[in-house]
């Protein structure tokens, strides 16, 4: 049920995205927060079938409580990201926030971390031994502390998709967006930075508030897994052929693919190997030739 669930959702977000360049103005706009609705439902939606209320509390409070409380902060004080402005083209606003923007915090963040926990060996079979303990041994240390900083670049990376897409849409605009990377002019480094400092934030507070089901991925967790790459490669071809936007492909598939590239090698070789197991699992009959 859960995996239904979430592959119907992620196929209606799927659809909305491929359907965001062919529309323009308003109907944009529009289809912007409907991707974003449905994004947050869908990851908390899925925090919530597949782990319980818990997780996905957890996950509501650190990413979409935590993102509007450190958009709120920076609209009001250009901290820790910058001078910047929302328009009132994303919907209602708190505190001069749009109601949508803390969910993309929460539609991202949790895919991003399943993914860090994957690629830090978290599995079922090793979920007793994914958390910290009072003795704590290095191995269990490196582990946790990799697996925080590949949750965290994991989410951050994304807007170097994220903010080039809404900068030039006018969604927001930076009263001083010096200095800028390379080619992504409007937008300052400090963002980027700020983004940074939110998910190390996000990603250390995640896992002690949700407990140890948060500590492993499973079957379960699939449709997440395929979010994340979606994601990753639609955004480069999106960005690079359909909105003209190639630096920000560039910045993007770079970004991303410190955990992207990683999770889809990853992914290759679990399937390679489910294919190779079968066979290898023939009975040995000692006396028989093995031509035969």
């Amino acid at each position: 049920m859960t995996r239904r669930i979430s592959w119907t959702l992620l196929a209606v977000l799927v659809l909305a995205q491929i359907c965001y360049p062919l529309t323009t103005g308003a109907t944009r706009a529009g289809l912007t927060v409907a991707t974003v609705v449905l994004g947050w439902l869908l990851s908390v939606g899925h925090a919530l079938l597949s782990r319980g209320p818990r997780v996905a509390a957890a996950l509501v409070a650190v990413a979409t409580g935590g993102g509007f409380a450190i958009e709120a902060i920076g609209v009001a004080t250009g901290v820790p990201f910058g001078s910047y402005d929302y328009s009132g083209e994303l919907g209602p606003k708190l505190a001069g926030v749009p109601l949508i923007i803390p969910l993309a915090w929460t539609w991202m963040a949790w895919p991003a971390w399943l993914t860090a926990v994957r690629l830090t060996g978290g599995s079922a079979t090793t979920a007793g031994a994914a958390g910290l303990t009072a003795s704590g041994s290095g191995s269990t240390i490196g582990r946790w502390v990799g697996r925080i900083a590949l949750a965290t670049v994991g989410l951050a990376a994304w807007d170097l998709f994220l903010d080039p897409q809404m900068v030039a849409e006018g969604y927001w605009i930076w009263r001083d967006a010096t200095p800028a990377l390379p080619g992504l002019t409007g937008i300052p480094v400090s963002n980027y930075l700020g983004w940074l400092l939110f998910a190390v934030l996000l990603m250390s507070a995640l896992r002690p508030l949700a407990g140890p089901a948060a500590a492993h991925t499973d079957r379960r967790d699939h449709p997440m897994i395929a979010l994340y790459l979606w994601t990753y490669f639609s955004s480069i071809l999106a960005h690079a052929v359909f909105l003209d936007l190639p630096a920000s492909a560039l910045w993007g598939a770079a970004g991303m693919s410190v955990t992207a590239v990683p999770l889809a090698v990853t992914l290759l070789r679990a399937q390679r190997g489910r294919r190779i197991r079968p066979a290898d699992r023939q009975p040995h009959r000692p006396g028989v030739d093995a031509t035969r």
